[in-house]
C-alpha cells in the first residue's frame, strides 16, 4: 500500500475516533441526561402510532433515493462520458460510508442531549436507539415529543446526513482523488455538518425554542434542512471549487453534459424524493405534512417553470438542463419554509429561488471565473441562503407548525427575519471556515487533484479501473 493510501486509512480513524471522544461526557452529565429523561416521560407518555410510523420509513426510503439514483444521475448525466462512473462511485460510497459515522457517533453529536454546542453520548453507538427487554416485554423507545421510535428518527435524520455531503461532489467533479474525497468528507461531517445541524435542530444555539437562542427572538427556523443541508453544502462547493482550480481546458474545450437523459430521470427522482425530504420533517402523518407536501409540489413547479421561461426569453428556446435545474431550485429554495408558509407564497418563493439561481449559475458564475462543475453553490448555496431569508418574510401561525402561536415571519410583525439572517451567517462562516481548513490540511498531507494525466484519462479509469461505456 502506498504512503498516501497509509495516510488516507489513518486520517478516516482519526475521524472516527475525533468524533467518539467529543460524544462522551463526564459521567455526572450522562446521568443528568438520563434523569432528565426519566423525568419527561413521566410528564408525557407519547403513544406509537403505526400510521406516523409507516410514513417515516417510507420517507426515509424517499429521501435515500434522492441520493441514489437520484442525485448520482442527476450529476452524471452532466459529466463527460469518461467521468460517469466516478460520480456514481462518490454517492454510492458517501451512502455507505456516511451511514457508518452516522451510527457511530454522528447521530448522538446532533440529538444527543440539548448543549448549545454540541450533543452528548446519549446515542452513541446507537445506546438508546433499538429495542430492550423489559418487564417480559420488548419496548422500542420513542423519540421525545413525538409518535414514531427512536430507531425510526434516527434512520430518516442519517438519510440527510448522507445526502448533504454528496451534494458536495458535483463541484469537485472530474478533478478530485477519490482518497482525497473519502477523507475529506469523513471530516467535513463531523467539523461543520454535525455541530450545525445540533445548533438548528439539535436543541443548539440556534434552533426555535431553545433558551440557547433567547437573542435571536426565539431562534431561527428550518423544517427541512435549507440552512443545515443545502446552505452548508453550497457555500463547501464554492470553496471547494476555489481552492481545487478549474478543469483543465475549462472554459477552452466544450464540456458538454455527456447524457441529458440520465439529468433528466435524476432531477424527476429528486422531485419525487423530496416529498420526504421535506413533508417527512412533519415526523408524523398529519395535515402538516399535507401542506409541507403541497409546498413542496407547488414550489418546484414554480421553479422549473421560471428557469425554463428565462431562457426562452433570452435564448429563444427552452432546454432540459434548464427545467431541470429550475425545479430543484424552487425545492432547495422552499426546503427551509415547507413547513411553515401556507401555498401562494410557496409558488413565489419557487420561482424567486430559480430566477436567483439562474442569475448565479450564468452571469455570477461566469463573472467570477470560478468552476463549480455542477453548479452546487450556484443552485443549493444560492436557493437555501434565499430560503432562509424568505421564510423570515412568509413563515406564518397558519399552517401550525409552531406549536407556541407566536407570530413568525414579517408579514404577520414578528422578528423571525433577524434570526433567519443570523443562521444563514453563522452556516455560511461554518462552511467556509470548515471546508478552508480541512482542504488545506488534505492539500498538505494526500494532495487534493489527481494529475494531469489521470484527469485528461478520465477518473472512471484512472480512480476505479472501470468504464462507464465499452464501445465496439
Amino acid at each position: 500500500m502506498s504512503s498516501r493510501g497509509r495516510w488516507c486509512q489513518f486520517l478516516v480513524i482519526i475521524c472516527f475516533v475525533v468524533g467518539t471522544l467529543s460524544a462522551w461526557p463526564a459521567v455526572g452529565e450522562a446521568q443528568t441526561s438520563t434523569e432528565s429523561s426519566a423525568v419527561a416521560s413521566t410528564i408525557a407518555t407519547p403513544v406509537f402510532d403505526s400510521g406516523d410510523n409507516a410514513w417515516m420509513l417510507i420517507s426515509c426510503a424517499l429521501v435515500l433515493m434522492m441520493t441514489a439514483p437520484g442525485l448520482a444521475l442527476f450529476y452524471c448525466g452532466l459529466v463527460r462520458r469518461k467521468n460517469v462512473l466516478s460520480v456514481m462511485m462518490q454517492c454510492v460510497f458517501l451512502m455507505c460510508l456516511m451511514t457508518v459515522i452516522w451510527a457511530l457517533y454522528g447521530y448522538s453529536l446532533v440529538f444527543g442531549g440539548n448543549g448549545p454546542w454540541i450533543g452528548d453520548s446519549t446515542y452513541l453507538w446507537m445506546a438508546n436507539v433499538e429495542a430492550v427487554w423489559q418487564e417480559g416485554q420488548s419496548v422500542i423507545p420513542l423519540y421525545p415529543n413525538t409518535t414514531i421510535p427512536v430507531l425510526t428518527h434516527m434512520l430518516y435524520q442519517g438519510m440527510f446526513f448522507i445526502i448533504t455531503p454528496a451534494l458536495i461532489c458535483g463541484a469537485f467533479a472530474e478533478r478530485m482523488k477519490f482518497s482525497t474525497m473519502v477523507v475529506f468528507m469523513a471530516l467535513w461531517s463531523t467539523v461543520v455538518y454535525l455541530p450545525l445541524a445540533h445548533w438548528i435542530w439539535g436543541g443548539g444555539l440556534l434552533a426555535y425554542g431553545s433558551p440557547h437562542a433567547a437573542g435571536l427572538g426565539g431562534g431561527a427556523l428550518d423544517f427541512a434542512g435549507g440552512t443545515v443541508v443545502h446552505i452548508s453544502s453550497g457555500v463547501s462547493a464554492l470553496v471547494c471549487a476555489l481552492l481545487l482550480g478549474k478543469r483543465l481546458g475549462y472554459g477552452k474545450d466544450p464540456m458538454p453534459p455527456h447524457n441529458m437523459t440520465y439529468t433528466a430521470i435524476g432531477a424527476t427522482m429528486l422531485w419525487v424524493g423530496w416529498f420526504g425530504f421535506n413533508a417527512g420533517s412533519a415526523l408524523a402523518a398529519s395535515r402538516l405534512a399535507s401542506s409541507a407536501f403541497a409546498a413542496t409540489h407547488f414550489a418546484a413547479a414554480a421553479g422549473g417553470l421560471t428557469w425554463a421561461s428565462m431562457e426562452w426569453f433570452r435564448r429563444g428556446k427552452p432546454s432540459v438542463l434548464g427545467v431541470c435545474s429550475g425545479l430543484v431550485a424552487g425545492l432547495a429554495c422552499v426546503t427551509q419554509a415547507a413547513g411553515y408558509v401556507t401555498l401562494m407564497p410557496a409558488l413565489l418563493i419557487g420561482a424567486l429561488g430559480a430566477l436567483c439561481c439562474y442569475t448565479a449559475c450564468t452571469v455570477i458564475k461566469i463573472r467570477w471565473g470560478y468552476d463549480d462543475s455542477l453548479d452546487v453553490f450556484g443552485v443549493h448555496g444560492v436557493a437555501g441562503t434565499l430560503g432562509a431569508l424568505l421564510t423570515g418574510i412568509f413563515a406564518t401561525r397558519a399552517t401550525g407548525a409552531c406549536g407556541d402561536g407566536k407570530l413568525l415571519g414579517l408579514l404577520e410583525g414578528g422578528p423571525l427575519l433577524k434570526a433567519q439572517f443570523i443562521a444563514a451567517l453563522v452556516a455560511w462562516g461554518m462552511a467556509i471556515v470548515g471546508t478552508f481548513v480541512i482542504l488545506k490540511v488534505l492539500d498538505a498531507v494526500m494532495g487534493l487533484r489527481v494529475s494531469r494525466e489521470a484527469e485528461t484519462e478520465g477518473l472512471d479509469l484512472s480512480q476505479h479501473s472501470e468504464e462507464g461505456y465499452i464501445l465496439n
